[in-house]
């Protein structure tokens, strides 16, 4: 029987969907484990699923370019699932309009905080220009963070890893922090969680609401926006002041 399911195991391993296949079961675990914790923050499914693939990789002795030949098509639909988003958006469109000036204004509060106080905290901790380059983008989604990174001069691998951490600290601690602030609205609670924690973020904030994942997913497309067209410019600047 063990050697039916070593072939099973060979076979499964020489295709590029074994990546995709693992990807899909994990996180459904994942997703089946949260639910039954009654969605605890820190039963976060992407913090489990991501645990879980890493363990699963290390066993196998799977190499990670391997895994993602076939995960590849789950990052292929990271951009349809982002303007999908803009559905849930829609519906909340009349209470957007009335809150445009002040959203705008936490918008670039919270761009500027995110990435400023990154690379000033990066600093006093020593951290290397690479690094603190790498770091800058953090509060953005993936695809746009790295592509940051790599214009600026940072390392792309190493701010994928360090957005997934922003994103996952953002979403086990987002309702811990609204209860000891005392805030309530739905819509400060999204745009706040999108702001800082991105697409993680925004998977956490539609587990709390419709109109806190709309506002969230409005705030991590427009912090994209901006921190692409501000980062690249504002941040030589800021290297400078810091010495």
């Amino acid at each position: 029987m063990s050697g039916r399911l070593g072939d099973i195991w060979v076979y499964l391993a020489a295709s590029p969907l074994l990546g995709l296949t693992m990807t899909l079961l994990v996180y459904q675990g994942a997703v089946w484990l949260s639910r039954r914790c009654n969605n605890h923050p820190l039963a976060n499914p992407v913090l489990i699923a991501v645990a879980a693939l890493v363990a699963l990789l290390s066993i196998t002795n799977t190499p990670y370019q391997k895994y993602f030949d076939g995960a590849q098509f789950v990052h292929f639909l990271l951009g349809p699932a982002t303007v999908a988003l803009a559905i849930p958006l829609y519906a909340q469109f009349g209470r957007l309009k009335r809150m445009l000036a002040p959203l705008l204004i936490a918008l670039l509060a919270g761009s500027v905080t995110a990435a400023a106080s990154a690379v000033i905290v990066g600093r006093l901790l020593g951290a290397s220009d690479a690094t603190l380059y790498s770091l800058a983008p953090k509060s953005v989604t993936t695809p746009i963070a790295m592509g940051i990174a790599e214009q600026v001069g940072g390392l792309p691998s190493l701010t994928a890893v360090l957005v997934i951490l922003t994103g996952i600290l953002g979403a086990v601690g987002a309702q811990a922090l609204y209860a000891l602030l005392r805030i309530e609205d739905p819509a400060v609670r999204g745009f706040a969680l999108g702001v800082a924690s991105h697409g993680i973020g925004t998977a956490r904030a539609f587990q709390l609401g419709e109109q806190t994942g709309a506002f969230s997913a409005l705030a991590m497309g427009l912090n994209g926006l901006l921190t692409a067209v501000l980062l690249p410019v504002a941040l030589p600047t800021l290297m400078r002041l810091l010495g």
